[in-house]
């Protein structure tokens, strides 16, 4: 365990010491009897690692597990890892102070391709080797999960395992077997080959296939009401809950909306009920709703009316999401005036938006704005992609055209509010698992040249416009498409100071570029197009949905044909054969 004396010297001299004290409210209970301790991290700080819901349900699943203690660790910021460095302390959770060494297994969660030097960077301050082969018996198991594991290739070689789908199925399922083969005194290689046939988990040691884990019943699966509060400011400050997991609409482009089916909704009651858990439990003043696409919830009226009953009793603020434009409902907004409201048009002309399948239709933003402002709407934030494939000039002028409908539409309905619109683009990644996994990325000049157009036609009075980064998406799309080579480029990169690269401040797209020159591979390889008969690095993984029915999306796309949403009638994507779809 870490020195405390010397950690309380050295959370003396660095900003936001609170990131690594722990000792939160609703703490379970970690000195407890446990014959298996576990230790989540999130590869990114305290305050973005508090904020996911993913890992406050596992965490707490964990901890409600007879036998199990779970505890958390987050990436220190490079000023405590400094001091961490010169104090000889290493990477340590926050319950216990317990390094990386005093646990059974150690798990990694990470949702988004460029925190993947972050990881190294965790385990580089934990002094255990990058290599699962590089670690013998006097190891944890280090393990990964998360929404990265759609194409886990470039990090394959870092992990004992590869936890592909929902964990409250694969997690709880590992963690068992573990313990049973502790008991019966398995090495490490004897239980790694036994996990290789749980559901939904990949031993890159053993290879084969793997079929991505799936939660059947979400108003039966884990749900945790009495989370931990934070005792400093994270991202997301608020209760959470999660409405459904999936998403029917099936934008082209969208990699989460295919990778979370099937779909699945909780019931209004279970949601109510776990909604007055959270307010009773936490003493948090706001409750928002999460999904991939609120609206589609099929009983969204009637529990928002439950919500705002309960919240108005309470003293508690109900935040409620973005909507579609295509299914807008101003009656649930009549008590937010003066509220933002964000719409994610995609694309500004109508042909584009059907090649991405945005079912979303000209009349649908022009009757979706007029009524948000109409019930006192004064923000307006607007999302759009570029570089999307088939793109044209007239597709980036819509987006400027949609804009100034906006300010025209404004004049017309609500001349005695000020209204500030946002407008945001970000560039197209072709990502795994989705109709356009195949297509190529717009070069940096291209994208250079799309945002400058942008900024200058969007120079308008209460306009305000901002871009991703054109460099970091190109490593972005790099990654994401990446095979088990890019392993070495990951390391390179870290070792020539690439970390917390998902932060603008912090990424350098020169070393990156250098760690794969380095390496003697292309980044062109992966952000170029793809030939539809090539085998993918991510072909092992059965993720639901089919390559063909990719494919026959992919063709529809080009010929400008869309795909109504599969509520009420299944497409045939092959979601379904991995558990209960609401179609």
């Amino acid at each position: 365990m870490v020195d405390e004396r010397k950690l309380r010297q050295i959370l003396l001299q660095v900003e936001k010491p609170a990131r690594y004290l722990g000792g939160e409210f609703n703490l379970p209970d970690t000195d407890k009897p446990c014959d298996e301790r576990v230790c989540l991290c999130f590869a990114d700080k305290y305050e973005v690692g508090m904020s996911n819901i993913g890992l406050r349900i596992l965490y707490h699943m964990l901890n409600d597990t007879d036998g199990v203690v779970c505890e958390r660790s987050f990436a220190p910021s490079v000023d405590m890892a400094e001091k961490m460095r010169e104090n000889d302390i290493k990477l340590f959770s926050l319950e216990t102070r317990r390094e990386f060494t005093d646990f059974d297994i150690v798990g990694f969660s990470i949702g988004f391709e460029l925190a993947y030097t972050t990881v190294l960077y965790m385990m580089d301050l934990a002094g255990v080797p990058f290599y699962a082969k590089d670690r013998g018996e006097d190891y944890p198991l280090i393990i990964a999960g998360g929404p990265c594991m759609v194409n886990p290739a470039p990090i394959l070689d870092f992990f004992d395992a590869i936890m592909v789908g929902e964990g409250e199925v694969n997690l709880a399922a590992f963690v068992e077997l573990h313990r049973q083969s502790k008991k019966q005194g398995l090495s490490k290689k004897e239980f790694l080959e036994k996990a290789s046939k749980l559901e939904g988990v990949y031993v890159p040691s053993v290879g084969g296939t793997v079929k991505r884990a799936v939660v059947k019943d979400l108003d039966k699966a884990y749900y945790p009401t009495k989370i931990l509060v934070p005792s400093c400011d994270i991202v997301h400050d608020r209760s959470t809950l999660e409405l459904f997991r999936g998403c029917a609409n099936g934008c082209r482009f969208c990699q989460a909306c295919f990778y979370y089916r099937p779909i699945r909704e909780k019931k209004k009651d279970t949601l109510l009920r776990q909604a007055k858990e959270l307010i009773i439990n936490t003493g948090y003043e706001e409750l928002s709703l999460s999904s991939l696409s609120t609206s589609d919830y099929s009983q969204l009226k009637e529990l928002v009316e439950g919500l705002k009953e309960q919240a108005q009793k309470d003293n508690v603020k109900l935040a409620l999401p973005s909507l579609r434009l295509d299914s807008f409902e101003a009656e649930i907004y009549e008590d937010t005036k003066g509220a933002s409201l964000t719409f994610a048009p995609e694309a500004g002309t109508q042909r584009l938006r059907d090649v991405i399948n945005k079912n979303v239709s000209d009349a649908n933003i022009l009757s979706s704005l007029t009524a948000a402002l109409e019930h006192g709407v004064k923000n307006v934030k607007l999302y759009f992609m570029i570089g999307l494939p088939t793109e044209t000039e007239e597709d980036l002028k819509g987006i400027v055209d949609i804009v100034k409908l906006v300010k025209k539409l404004h004049q017309e309905h609500g001349r005695s509010r000020i209204i500030n619109i946002t407008v945001s683009t970000a560039v197209f990644i072709p990502k795994p698992l989705t109709p356009f996994q195949w297509e190529a990325q717009i070069t940096t000049d291209e994208m250079y040249a799309k945002q400058e157009y942008l900024k200058r036609e969007l120079r308008l009075k209460n306009v305000k416009y901002s871009w991703h980064d054109a460099k970091s998406s190109v490593i972005e799309a790099a990654l994401a498409r990446g095979d088990r080579r890019q392993s070495a480029v990951i390391e390179r990169a870290y070792n020539t100071g690439c970390v917390f690269d998902a932060w603008n401040e912090c990424f350098d797209y020169d070393k990156w570029m250098s760690a794969f020159e380095y390496c003697g591979i292309d980044v062109r390889e992966y952000t170029g197009a793809i030939d539809t008969q090539k085998e993918l690095a991510w072909d092992f993984i059965d993720n639901g949905v089919t390559k063909a029915y990719l494919l026959k999306e992919r063709e529809r796309a080009y010929e400008g044909k869309t795909t109504p949403n599969c509520i009420g009638k299944c497409n045939g994507c092959g979601a379904n054969k991995l558990g209960r779809c609401f179609s």
